[in-house]
């Protein structure tokens, strides 16, 4: 399936900033079920965009805006052609050591109510215990939008009992580090038809199983990843990962603008 997307971010400022300087987890790399055939970035007005690379191997782009300016326009199109590989994540080069995905973060910390959802988990049932808990944290949390936020913590989310997709993904990160199971947080883009921005733009979590390499895991629909996904970036939780971060020198006060259009390339012909 070739899926066409476009992430438009907006940033709009009630006085003139004289520097803004952004990086951008906005590019999808090609691997095993997911080849990038277009892609680009662009800034509006006109700035220096930079490619680099983080330290979990994801493509970052540092993007600088200089002179008085009172909004930046942040523009991100392609077309990534996929293919279902029912969650299994191939040919992405694995820079960082399985160990440095048991690490704990302040989003992801283990509490009493996820040490008590995920059940033992015996040796070579590593895949089994991954779907049994992704059900578990599927029917203990709603998906709910904006009951939770940014700094919303995976305990949190859980004992609430509602939430949005990056939470999902960080309670079940921090059952799986906890029981001794790598796990990643990914962000990406999910095609279905009819869903809001903030849907379409999606995050889940890739686990380590020994026999298969990294397997994903979308609690939010509960489901593995198909070929309706475009994965974007992985790291420890959603700050690590997120697509945009960034600073600015003025400005005033801030208001951000997202639009992300994600469609098949035959219905958007």
């Amino acid at each position: 399936m070739r899926i066409v997307i476009e992430h438009v971010t907006r940033y709009r400022y009630s006085a003139m900033a004289t520097y803004s300087v952004q990086s951008l987890r906005l590019t999808p790399a090609s691997f095993e079920g997911q080849q990038v055939l277009d892609w680009s970035l662009s800034c509006v007005p006109e700035g220096s965009i930079t490619p680099t690379q983080d330290g979990f191997g994801n493509t970052v782009h540092l993007m600088s805006v200089e002179g008085p300016h009172q909004d930046v326009d942040i523009i991100a199109r392609g077309t990534v052609e996929v293919t279902d590989q029912h969650g299994l994540v191939k040919g992405l080069a694995d820079h960082v050591p399985l160990r440095v995905f048991l690490r704990r973060t302040d989003l992801t910390m283990p509490g009493p109510g996820i040490r008590a959802l995920r059940r033992p988990l015996a040796a070579g049932e590593t895949l089994t215990w991954l779907h049994d808990l992704m059900d578990r944290i599927r029917a203990a949390v709603d998906y709910e939008t904006g009951v939770t936020d940014a700094l919303t913590k995976a305990e949190e989310a859980l004992q609430a009992g509602h939430g949005v997709c990056q939470d999902h993904a960080h309670i079940f990160i921090a059952a799986c580090r906890e029981a001794g199971v790598p796990a990643r947080y990914v962000t990406g883009y999910l095609l279905t038809d009819g869903v809001s921005d903030e849907e379409a733009h999606h995050a889940w979590a890739e686990a380590w199983v020994e026999s298969l390499g990294w397997v994903g895991f979308d609690v939010a629909n509960n489901v593995c990843p198909t070929d309706r996904y475009v994965r974007l970036a992985a790291a420890l939780d959603a700050s690590y990962a997120a697509p945009i971060r960034g600073s600015r020198r003025g400005g005033g006060e801030e208001r951000l603008e997202v639009e992300v259009r994600v469609q098949e390339q035959s219905a958007q012909q």
